[in-house]
């Protein structure tokens, strides 16, 4: 799962350069003007908060950022300011002239503009958005975030420890965010919120054995130019800064929770709150990436699911000595160089690159994503970071096809092959889930047939997979769009052979605090097999994997209408 630890909030102040107007000075042309405004608003908006900063780029010099204040950012409520703050980014945006740029920036342009114009319809709606969702929400994400804060010079440390002292009062944003949400009677259902006051509650318990601990020592020990007397200095003020600002922030969050745990108006779909069903279709468009309707995309996902079930009714079933399924060499390590000999037939050649394998304390397991890839700065993608919860998974099928979706030829993979094209770096803040996710899943279902298992269990095991989570995006929005009732979601389930009504009940439960979340992964590799039909269709006899693959990798994360005009272009 492609993590970023913060959305883009475009703001007022972006200022084109002045420009001399003497005849005798050279007149910058267009591409550069336009180049400058990218950088200008790539500056002040990776500058917003550290985190961003730190995990953006590795030398802020090199962009010209220097002395930002340590800060976690802020969670605003003002609908009217981020609606003219977008209003003002498209509007000088539009005062480029863009047929006198070149095909590079006139991709740029398409996708900021696209993403500009998704962001506006979304900005009504800021108090619907939810920044405690499960498993991917702040509580979860912040604390990996700051174990992977870097650590490459003294003052690095210094910064993550003044964000140890923000903790307080950025929590105190985030509980003032949601009683927002609560006076608006737009709270988080009574179960969601009991999983994130549970959650805050297993974080804090983890006492002198939290991984915040330990990552902190490891990363200090890489820094060879701090003296021992001073990292001695260092891990007390880290523990002091742990006990009195950390761990009762995240008490004082349960407890804001569990005060506003019955004010909570909805236990249903967003369709049930007022406008939610236009909200549910703004965020489908702005995770997804499509530009088809919801009864389109609902009708794209029962005709795949179909697809799926007709491809496993044409091979014989699987016999129960079929079963199992083992690695000889089942590390992390080993897979992914498995991954990458097996598939690089098929996808353009990658820049040589480190991977280091992480895993999830087992405390914290059950409130992780089973995997999930940390995007390395844009100045150094050849230090990559995978972490993997071992409590999600239980199989070797399982996690060779999970490293494919995180690894090779995944998010690492893509997220690697994107940089070495040299992209514009306001691309590295636009964030395209249904591209990123629906890649990831792409890849992953194609990883199957690179497990070396018989082809015809192969096939099985894949639409098998595709079809759950194609039940997972048609429950999405049902639940969402269509108003589903927890009694009518598990009768869609037991229609399919799902029969367990608490792991149904768990569904729901994910689904509702974090609406559109599963059709990133599905609509996204739908769309993407959906490219894959066009390309066949318009490059005839000179279509192939490779080809494909690189058409819309070149083109890198936006919404599918330009990758698919991407694809034309490259007839």
């Amino acid at each position: 799962m492609r993590k970023k630890c913060t959305a883009l909030i475009l703001l007022l102040s972006i200022l084109l350069p002045a420009l001399a107007s003497c005849g005798h000075l050279p007149v910058p042309d267009e591409d550069a003007l336009f180049r400058q405004f990218t950088l200008d608003l790539f500056r002040q908006e990776v500058s917003a908060d550290t985190i961003t900063l730190n995990y953006t780029v590795q030398e802020p010099e090199s962009y010209g950022i220097q002395d930002t204040p340590a800060s976690l950012g802020s969670f605003s409520t003002d609908t009217a300011v981020s609606a003219a703050s977008i209003e003002n980014c498209l509007s000088l945006l539009q005062d480029f002239r863009y047929r006198k740029l070149s095909p590079e920036n006139q991709l740029t342009f398409d996708v900021l503009k696209s993403y500009l114009e998704t962001a506006l319809l979304g900005a009504p709606y800021a108090l619907y958005e939810e920044p405690l969702s499960p498993l991917t929400g702040v509580q979860s994400q912040l604390p990996i975030l700051l174990c992977e804060f870097s650590f490459d010079t003294p003052e690095d440390v210094d910064t993550y420890l003044s964000l140890l002292e923000e903790m307080p009062s950025y929590f105190t944003s985030l509980i003032s965010f949601e009683q927002a949400k609560a006076d608006a009677g737009l709270f988080m259902s009574s179960r969601n919120a009991q999983d994130i006051i549970d959650e805050c509650a297993a974080f804090t318990a983890l006492g002198d054995s939290h991984y915040l601990f330990s990552s902190f020592i490891s990363r200090l020990e890489g820094l060879s130019d701090l003296p021992p007397v001073q990292k001695e200095a260092c891990i007390s003020q880290h523990r002091d800064l742990i006990y009195d600002c950390v761990f009762p922030a995240y008490n004082r969050l349960a407890a804001a929770i569990a005060a506003l745990k019955d004010t909570g108006t909805n236990d249903g779909g967003l369709c049930y709150y007022p406008n939610g069903k236009r909200y549910y279709e703004y965020i489908v468009k702005r995770d997804t990436g499509s530009a088809r309707t919801v009864p389109q995309l609902q009708n794209l996902t029962r005709r795949q699911m179909a697809e799926d079930l007709s491809a496993m009714q044409s091979v014989t079933p699987l016999s129960g000595e079929d079963s199992s399924f083992a690695l000889a060499d089942s590390s992390p390590e080993a897979i992914l160089a498995d991954l990458k000999e097996k598939t690089a037939g098929s996808f353009p050649s990658l820049p040589e690159v480190t991977t280091e394998i992480k895993f999830v304390q087992e405390e914290m397991a059950e409130y992780v994503s089973p995997a999930f890839y940390m995007v390395p700065p844009v100045d150094n993608s050849q230090e990559n970071v995978i972490y993997i919860n071992r409590g999600h998974l239980p199989d070797d099928l399982t996690l060779f096809t999970t490293l494919a979706h995180e690894g090779y030829p995944g998010h690492l993979y893509q997220n690697v092959y994107y940089a070495s094209t040299d992209p514009d770096p306001i691309r590295s803040l636009l964030s395209f889930g249904g591209y990123t996710e629906g890649w990831a899943t792409y890849v992953e279902m194609l990883s199957y047939y690179f497990t070396g298992i018989d082809e015809d269990r192969a096939l099985l095991e894949q639409k098998n997979a595709s079809l759950i989570l194609g039940l997972y995006a048609l429950a999405d929005m049902g639940i969402h769009y269509d108003g589903w009732s927890l009694t009518e979601t598990v009768s869609f389930f037991r229609s399919f052979g799902i029969t367990d009504t608490e792991t149904i009940r768990e569904i729901y439960d994910l689904i509702i605090g974090d609406p559109g979340n599963y059709l990133k992964y599905y609509i996204g590799y739908v769309e993407f097999l959906e490219l894959k039909k066009t390309a066949v269709k318009e490059w005839g006899e000179d279509f192939s994997q490779k080809r494909f693959h690189k058409a819309v990798l070149d083109t890198g994360p936006a919404p599918f209408e330009i990758v698919e005009k991407a694809v034309k272009e490259k007839k």
